[in-house]
């Protein structure tokens, strides 16, 4: 099977792309590489934007996965236009392309910010999604887009992922296990800004497999789906970094309690994933936090700019 993945040279596609090869996938990349190339070195990887591809581009391809766009809330509030630009009409480009060139399965990284706020409730693919944030709004639209095109020969995938954490070869200290292992090490300290504030979390090693399980599903298969290691308050995440940090690195940690409101609050259902496409998370924010501490040496420099995409997307800016 040769699959194209956009954005396949980022922190998602660093650990997905491996898991492919080692299952004997063909895979080629598109990526512009803002943050560099940490991919083994048998993957084919062109520097090109999204939008200069045409149909030839993606034909003999069975799959293409799109892990490109603006990732986070900072990049898309320092751009709203590039923000809408890349991942809504970016992704809805793409699903276009590859359909027309007879492309069997689209799958789109999209993300649980879509949900915006909701109040003590555990949410499913069902539940409004009513983001009012550029971020969550540009991922639904992307959805919603890709969604549009599915039919008997076209199978959409779009996941709904939690906040992504846990080493990769191209490392991210800007999520929120990341970002709080990185201030307990570096300053024995951890900022909680609202400590009952519900996130889903994802084990990046469970995000790779929710990608193989996608790839990998019955060809009849379409739909939405929310996939995460589990649901966590801010003040429960910061407890289990405090815990590893102090236990395993010896390390005393504080914490810093600002108690700032934020209109962002959900917690998800990953039951239709596990039932339809079989994704069966293996992980939580303790075992997160044991792969960072294991990987540690590879990423120590904690003030580089790579680590950290709002600064490289300003620069580029």
């Amino acid at each position: 099977m040769k699959i194209l993945i956009a954005g396949g040279a980022g922190y998602i596609g660093s650990v997905v792309i491996p898991r492919l090869l080692d299952r004997g996938y063909d895979v080629r990349v598109i990526d512009l590489l803002w943050f560099g190339n940490h991919l083994p070195p048998e993957v084919p990887v062109a520097r090109k934007d999204i939008f200069d591809l045409k149909e030839k581009d993606l034909e003999g391809f069975d799959q293409v996965i799109f892990l490109a766009g603006l990732s986070n809330d900072p990049m898309a509030e320092f751009s709203p236009a590039k923000n809408f630009i890349y991942n809504a009409s970016a992704t809805a480009y793409l699903a276009y392309l590859a359909k027309r060139a007879k492309v069997r399965r689209f799958i789109y990284a999209g993300s649980c910010s879509v949900y915006g706020y909701t109040v003590n409730e555990l949410y499913d693919e069902t539940k409004p999604a009513v983001s009012s944030y550029p971020y969550g709004i540009s991922k639904l639209q992307g959805e919603q887009a890709v969604m549009a095109m599915q039919d008997d020969d076209f199978s959409v995938i779009c996941f709904r992922q939690g906040t992504v954490s846990g080493y990769s070869p191209r490392m991210r200290l800007d999520l929120i296990v990341n970002t709080m292992f990185k201030t307990a090490v570096a300053q024995g300290e951890i900022i909680i800004n609202n400590p009952s504030i519900w996130r889903p979390i994802l084990s990046i090693q469970d995000a790779a497999s929710a990608y193989v399980r996608a790839v990998e599903a019955a060809p009849a298969i379409s739909g939405v789906f929310n996939i995460a290691s589990g649901n966590y308050t801010v003040g429960e995440v910061a407890d289990y970094v405090k815990e590893a940090v102090e236990e395993k690195l010896g390390q005393k940690v504080r914490f810093i309690i600002r108690n700032i409101q934020d209109f962002r609050n959900y917690k998800v259902s990953v039951d239709k994933a596990i039932h339809v496409l079989s994704f069966k998370p293996a992980h939580d924010v303790r075992s997160i936090l044991d792969d960072l501490i294991e990987h540690m040496d590879k990423f120590r420099d904690f003030d580089n700019p790579n680590y950290y995409n709002i600064l490289v997307f300003k620069q580029l800016a």
